[in-house]
């Protein structure tokens, strides 16, 4: 009998699925020939895609161990609908299930193929709660210690002193970074009793932001931003200046009752695989070192590590000031300077655009062709994309349950329309000799971000700054050399400067690791960030080659959704070796 209902439908293939996974019969004939199959932890302990005849197969051999059971429309979700996602029309349902390690949740979107009815293109398995750790929330919200107000005993706050000094004990887990990547991983960590440490080089939680230029804000959408359990509240502006967002991320380390220790650099760790742990040499800001022996040591200092300092011939000649961009804090101190700024991603437009409100006269220096995408409508018609469900929770699950095929393919169908919507200002650019691209393949600002971390500006005015000809504009390729006076050109013109601003990116993380932990580790690890042979991102939120050892990274999206991945692995690991 057929049926258009999107429920019946998604119903239907979910009992006969998990009937056939459950008596380990064929499930050929329940997917497309173009199928994808991704899985976050709930049958593979790990994150891989799957694709075509490798999706039922690759379930079969896992549900010996996964033994999945329970397949149904989840409650209280998004329900089954029809859609059209990436060029794709198809009925797509959220749905729970129960595995071995807990309880899941996933996204089936089913397409008619004729002949066969409704098959499986994708589908995503999430492991969604751990068995024997659930999520202190809601109903589940701790009762208190009853006896923290007796007269003679310690009260919360003197258990949190303890809890944050580590006199007597080493944390399960060493978190390097307190950004956003490390502070949601620690909080995710906290909700499965894992003793969970925090160093950041700077001295209090949001320094990471509340030190950069004066004039910084978010450039995508408040409500994209969530971090885990603690959504910004509904009168916060749009773009969210750097200084509120830095007094967040002061209360969300209280508020989490997350062990922070700021002003802490961490120079270097050693893995004994004998016991299992890691030798992790700190220097606290009061210059003493202490060696904490914590079983894992997870990396979250960004996609962005070390500086990147290019040589630049006769750079080291130049009489002025020399600063890269990490470096660069406020534009008052260059009024009336005259300014070279190497680069144009988004921190050179922003530094650029903030020395020009402060007085300087500034000229940009364009190295290779840059992705420009207005802030409204192109950046907010993106932000928009992501919000396809009535809930950020649901959209958050069918954002993992795109692999990447498709992610190219949404992405390409995105850049196509906001070059027509930035049709005017990217022609603008172009009159003046600015230039531009979208990526070798059509795909835009977001995939340049997932492949190389940079190469594209979010337009907040500095645009239109350089199509005035208010912000100068000059290529690296007509450049001769610096001199003592500033850029001499290919003409012999001189750009005269009296400061030059490297807006150059940073080295690869692999390069951070080689640094902090030896060029056996580093290589052993490999590449981090960019895309696999899978279309998973390397090295990130999931096992690597070395043991103990792992990476978070990404925009606040990400670290809300991939803490939670990483976080219940780093729980199993533990649990394991106990």
């Amino acid at each position: 009998m057929t049926t258009t209902d999107p429920a019946t439908i998604a119903e239907r293939w979910l009992d006969e699925f998990g009937n056939l996974l459950t008596r380990g019969a064929d499930l050929s004939a329940l997917f497309a020939d173009e199928c994808y199959w991704r899985d976050l932890v709930a049958f593979t302990d790990d994150i891989h895609t799957v694709a075509g005849e490798g999706v039922p197969t690759g379930l079969a051999a896992r549900q010996p161990v996964a033994k999945a059971t329970g397949f149904r429309i989840a409650d209280g979700r998004t329900p089954p609908r029809f859609v059209d996602r990436n060029g794709i029309h198809a009925v797509e349902a959220i749905f729970e299930f129960e595995v071995t390690a807990g309880g899941g949740t996933g996204v089936v979107r089913l397409v008619e193929e004729p002949g066969r009815g409704h098959v499986a293109r994708n589908l995503l398995t999430t492991l969604d709660q751990l068995a024997g750790y659930p999520e202190r929330v809601g109903e589940n919200r701790p009762v208190g210690q009853r006896d923290s107000a007796k007269f003679g005993g310690p009260n919360w706050l003197d258990r949190r002193e303890a809890a944050r000094a580590y006199a007597d004990r080493d944390p399960d887990v060493l978190v390097v970074g307190g950004g956003q990547s490390g502070l949601a991983l620690a909080a995710r960590l906290g909700q499965l009793d894992v003793d969970t440490l925090v160093i950041d080089t700077h001295e209090r939680p949001g320094d990471n932001w509340r030190k950069r230029y004066h004039a910084l804000t978010l450039h995508n959408a408040v409500w994209l931003n969530d971090l885990p359990y603690m959504p910004f509240p509904p009168t916060w502006p749009v773009f969210v200046p750097k200084d509120k967002l830095a007094g967040w991320f002061e209360s969300y380390v209280d508020a989490m009752e997350i062990n922070f220790w700021g002003g802490t650099t961490f120079e270097g760790g050693a893995y004994s695989a004998e016991s299992g742990t890691w030798e992790a040499r700190l220097r606290r800001a009061d210059g003493t070192v202490r060696v904490l022996r914590p079983r894992h040591l997870v990396i979250a200092t960004g996609v962005s590590g070390i500086p990147f300092v290019p040589r630049l011939p006769g750079l080291d000649e130049f009489a002025g000031e020399v600063v890269h961009s990490s470096a660069y804090q406020d534009g008052a101190a260059h009024a009336g300077r005259r300014v070279v700024v190497v680069g144009t991603g988004n921190s050179g437009h922003d530094v650029a655009q903030d020395l020009h409100a402060n007085g300087a006269s500034v000229t940009m220096i364009q190295r290779s062709p840059t992705t420009v995408v207005s802030i409204d409508p192109s950046a907010a018609l993106a932000d928009a994309s992501y919000l396809t469900a009535p809930t950020l929770e649901d959209s958050d699950l069918i954002g993992l349950s795109v692999p990447y095929p498709d992610l190219v393919v949404g992405a390409k169908q995105l850049t196509a329309r906001m070059k027509e919507l930035d049709r005017d200002l990217v022609e603008g650019l172009h009159r003046v000799g600015f230039r531009t691209d979208y990526g070798h393949d059509e795909t835009g600002q977001q995939m340049k971000y997932m492949r190389r971390g940079g190469g594209y500006y979010l337009n907040v005015g500095c645009s239109d700054l350089i199509v005035s000809g208010e912000i100068g504009l000059a290529q690296w390729s007509d450049a001769d050399r610096f001199t003592r006076e500033g850029l001499r050109m290919s003409d012999g013109s001189v750009i005269e400067a009296d400061l030059v601003v490297l807006a150059t990116g940073y080295q690869s993380q692999q390069e951070g690791v080689r640094r902090l932990l030896g060029d056996e580790v580093a290589d052993t690890v490999g590449p981090i960030w960019g895309y696999d042979d899978e279309g998973e991102v390397r090295n990130m939120w999931r096992h690597t080659g070395q043991p103990g050892l792992w990476f978070t990274a990404g925009n606040f999206q990400m670290c809300r959704t991939y803490s939670k991945v990483l976080a219940f692995q780093l729980r199993r690991s533990l649990d394991q070796e106990a």
